[in-house]
């Protein structure tokens, strides 16, 4: 059975609501009871949403219902560091643990979710940070990972992808959605952060200083780094610094897609802790596929 047929039937496509990246990929606006969620054709195999404002204040738990009704639910307390847990090692969440849609303590700190069997939802929240979905569509084990600007300098991507590989995916099999998140022509950073980040993707000869590495991405053919009138600023890609680091992975540009919406600029869809300087979150969750829906039997 398709995974998306097992969502609840109160989803519904909008009509006119595909949007084709740059990448050729079909991003679509699905409904459920008239609130929009996004979802990637890179990902058709796995059901999956990057969710909008509109979902707030509900959280994983109940995203999951929508998504694909019964199956355990995985969330993390994200700290903007590196580490990927699986879900081996992680207990899932529910409507009756104490806290369990709110209170940080009770989750396990980290920053990605790999799964280990049929049927786990796996969640991240963001608010200018980039959300990444991934999906082998072979094994149909999938990963969430929340990449910031902190994350990525770590490449907490390229660790999300070791572990799938360590458990038995393989790079080629694998297909990764880069959500909404803050874009780079209006995400100002240090010239020291972006050279941080820089140092990343840059050959070792032109790490020796921060200039030295922001002219190598400004020579890219597709730079992550943007001018800024402010001295001593520039404007930068996070997006399109990870999707380098899976390029140095050897993983192919096909098998990666870029969301075309920014958190910043569209206000009418998401949260933006740079715009708002408020806390506030939306979440985006996948599940492993499997033979047999978990609510169904």
């Amino acid at each position: 059975m398709d995974l998306m047929s097992l969502a609840d039937d109160r989803s519904t496509i909008f009509r006119g609501s595909e949007s084709v990246g740059p990448d050729g990929v079909t991003w679509q606006w699905q409904s459920w009871e008239g609130l929009p969620y996004l979802t990637c054709s890179l990902l058709s195999m796995c059901s999956h949403g990057f969710f909008t404002q509109d979902f707030s204040p509900r959280g994983p738990i109940d995203l999951t219902e929508i998504l694909s009704p019964g199956s355990p639910v995985y969330r993390l307390q994200q700290v903007h560091g590196n580490a990927v847990l699986n879900t081996g090692v992680v207990l899932p969440v529910s409507a009756s643990s104490p806290g369990s849609e709110t209170a940080a303590e009770s989750y396990a700190e980290a920053d990605g979710l790999v799964t280990q069997r049929p049927f786990e939802a796996v969640w991240v929240c963001s608010a200018d940070c980039v959300p990444v979905l991934i999906a082998d569509d072979r094994t149909l084990q999938v990963a969430a990972v929340h990449a910031g600007w902190r994350g990525t300098a770590a490449k907490i991507l390229p660790e999300a992808i070791a572990q799938l590989v360590a458990q038995g995916s393989k790079r080629e099999n694998l297909r990764i959605a880069m959500g909404p998140a803050i874009a780079g022509e209006v995400y100002q950073v240090s010239v020291e952060v972006a050279a941080e980040l820089g140092a990343t993707v840059a050959p070792e000869a032109a790490v020796s200083t921060a200039a030295d590495i922001l002219e190598f991405l400004h020579q890219l053919p597709e730079t992550p780094v943007f001018a800024d009138p402010e001295p001593g600023k520039v404007r930068l890609d996070v997006r399109r610094l990870n999707a380098l680091q899976l390029q140095q992975l050897g993983i192919s540009l096909s098998q990666v897609a870029i969301a075309p919406y920014c958190t910043y600029s569209d206000s009418a869809r998401f949260f933006s802790y740079r715009r708002d300087r408020l806390k506030k979150v939306q979440w985006s969750g996948i599940v492993s596929g499997g033979g047999t829906s978990p609510s169904r039997g």
